[in-house]
């Protein structure tokens, strides 16, 4: 196929509208339940006051906003794409933003800002505390300050938001990867979302893997659990034509959550077994670097050794080993050849998991 065939074909799979829409109309539609803006999202946006402030500070100078992109659904209403933290900054500010229990959050008070020092302490209207209220005209102002929408039609093909989701929040973005994916994640099936959150949530999951606050906070635990889905019983085949490994993730993870074939029981059942049995042998020290020299596990979570001993542990859990085999097993990975050349700086990840996971199949077998 030719480049213009292939641009002609691509451009039939996406079809778009846009405009520019009044806060107040942004308001309205999500007071009557006609966007959705995902409350699970609002855990990966980290905005703070201060940017929050900047944002309401530029919507009452007239500097122009960025469009919000959204998708539209089969039912006419609106998924936010691109742009959450924007609307949820106008309708925290508003009072009227719900949080993951559907219940509204508290409105949010401003802090004064470069140009509008005046803000600090403001509030949308609070008949207890006027003077710290925006006037109404000052409100006025703001709901009919304009934002403009982009959509994709809902005769696109369906995945065209998932891929505009992950253009729009990669590169530039504060969003971390797995965060990305979990937005994505939330739109292609809600449920498989929390259903690895909770997998993510397992307590002796959480003691193995033993990550400081930051890692968490930008949900590498979740990222570790996915990849148990996505690698435990991949095919030696697949393993081998990986490509960008962060992009088959993704697209892995799309496909398992919009597969009805998908046994998650399973996965889940095999997933419990593996960090069972490592809670009771290796605990914290499961995934850290062991130092013969010291004669003991030094430093925090290494990935290498997740691949090799999670992985390949997941792979048959009839088959583990015994519970007084498995620390010296895993004590015994770090004098392993094909660990110590596949696992140091400069291996990419596609090089890596073809050595690793199957060395983790041989090694973690009865």
């Amino acid at each position: 196929m030719t480049l213009q065939r292939e641009i002609e074909s691509m451009r039939k799979e996406i079809r778009t509208d846009a405009y520019l829409m009044s806060i107040g109309e942004w308001i309205s539609l999500y007071e009557n339940h006609e966007i959705d803006i995902h409350p699970e999202f609002q855990r990966f946006y980290r905005w703070s006051k201060d940017q929050k402030s900047r944002l309401i500070e530029s919507i009452l100078l007239g500097i122009p906003i960025p469009p919000i992109f959204v998708s539209q659904r089969e039912d006419g209403v609106w998924d936010v794409v691109d742009g959450l933290q924007r609307l949820s900054t106008i309708y925290e500010f508003a009072g009227i933003l719900r949080g993951e229990d559907r219940n509204v959050l508290p409105p949010a008070t401003l802090e004064k800002t470069e140009y509008l020092p005046s803000l600090q302490g403001k509030k949308w209207d609070d008949p207890a505390d006027p003077k710290n209220s925006l006037t109404a005209n000052e409100r006025l102002l703001i709901k009919r300050s304009k934002i403009g929408v982009s959509i994709i039609l809902r005769e696109s093909d369906e995945l065209a938001k998932f891929e505009l989701f992950q253009r729009l929040n990669t590169g530039g973005s504060s969003l971390t990867p797995q965060e990305v994916r979990n937005c994505v994640l939330v739109m292609v099936n809600a449920e498989f979302y929390r259903r690895l959150r909770d997998l993510a949530s397992y307590e002796p999951f959480q003691e193995c893997i033993s990550l400081s606050d930051r890692p968490l906070v930008e949900q590498y635990d979740m990222e570790l659990a996915l990849r148990f889905l996505v690698f435990a019983r991949i095919s030696e085949d697949e393993l081998a034509g990986l490509g960008d490994v962060g992009v088959f993730i993704t697209k892995r993870m799309v496909d398992l959550a919009r597969s009805e074939a998908f046994d998650f029981e399973s996965y889940e059942r095999d997933f419990k077994r593996v960090f069972d049995l490592l809670v009771r042998t290796t605990g914290m020290n499961s995934f850290r670097k062991y130092s013969d020299e010291r004669e003991r596990f030094m430093g925090g979570f290494v990935l290498s050794p997740y691949e090799v001993v999670a992985l390949g542990l997941g792979y048959d859990t009839d088959s583990m080993p015994d519970d007084d085999e498995m620390e010296d097993r895993v004590r015994g990975i770090w004098n392993n050849e094909t660990l110590q050349t596949w696992s140091g700086s400069g291996i990419t990840a596609s090089r890596r998991l073809p050595r690793l996971v199957p060395l983790g199949r041989e090694l973690f077998r009865k």
